[in-house]
């Protein structure tokens, strides 16, 4: 991985599994907890194709705190929201930031970690730039975001496919959450690019990110909350955040 995003991620450090089915941890209530597959470090499957990541490590903590039966099922970004809304899962295991959009669709868990965005492309092409096409990932903050400015889009189902319209040359920069560069870094053919990551000071694409809960679930969120409260007092949080990632999120 470049030193030069290791450098960046390290500067602005923020401060300080199983294939979809049932976790039971001797529970009475089952949870339908929606989770991406393709997203690493947060959330993806491993070499054995079990599910696993910062995100859904969290989940797992979570749930057995609160001594839930966890029911994953795997989603893209583009449809986590509007199926929680509707009734199709309890909780959104992904992190999402609270933005407009969003508001009365979801009730948000308090914030598991804070998020900023980076803006991918080779030195001096800026963003809103005539003539670009920037990749995004749909249903993202940085997609929204982008379409609000009336910039060029070309929107992928996941974050592992967001190296593929830069790479075929059908776009020239890339809007990505700084973890998630984390994993474009380490395809030897993207860093051959040379991208200088740069990072995105605006409100929309920086701030604190939490899980989803249902309408029909406003009792989870006290439970949720002093759950996320209780791993961050005993170390575990600290260990998934350190198994995972290379800087502190919380």
């Amino acid at each position: 991985m470049p030193c030069r995003l290791i450098r960046l991620l390290l500067c602005l450090a923020l401060p300080v599994g199983i294939a979809a089915g049932s976790e039971r941890p001797d529970a009475g209530q089952t949870l339908r907890v929606l989770v991406l597959d393709d997203a690493p470090p947060l959330s993806y499957r491993d070499q054995s194709g079990q599910l696993t990541g910062f995100n859904v490590e969290i989940v797992r903590a979570v749930c057995r705190e609160i001594r839930a039966r966890c029911q994953f099922e795997v989603t893209t970004q583009g449809a986590v929201v509007d199926a929680v809304a509707q009734g199709k899962a309890d909780i959104a295991g992904v992190g999402l930031q609270e933005t407009p959009e969003r508001q009365g669709k979801l009730i948000f868990a308090k914030p598991h970690y804070r998020s900023q965005s980076l803006w991918l492309a080779r030195r001096g092409v800026q963003p809103g730039q005539p003539g670009l096409t920037v990749a995004v990932v749909g249903g993202s903050e940085q997609e929204s975001y982008a379409r609000r400015q009336g910039w060029v889009t070309l929107a992928v189902a996941t974050w592992g496919e967001l190296d593929a319209p830069i790479l075929g040359g059908r776009a020239q920069a890339a809007m990505v959450p700084m973890i998630s560069a984390l994993n474009l870094q380490k395809s030897p053919a993207f860093r051959q690019l040379d991208l200088v990551p740069v990072v995105m000071h605006v409100p929309e694409l920086a701030g604190d990110v939490a899980f989803g809960i249902s309408l029909r679930r406003p009792e989870l969120k006290e439970e949720i909350d002093a759950a996320l409260d209780r791993i961050k007092r005993n170390g575990t949080y600290d260990r998934i955040n350190s198994r995972f990632l290379p800087f502190r999120v919380s």
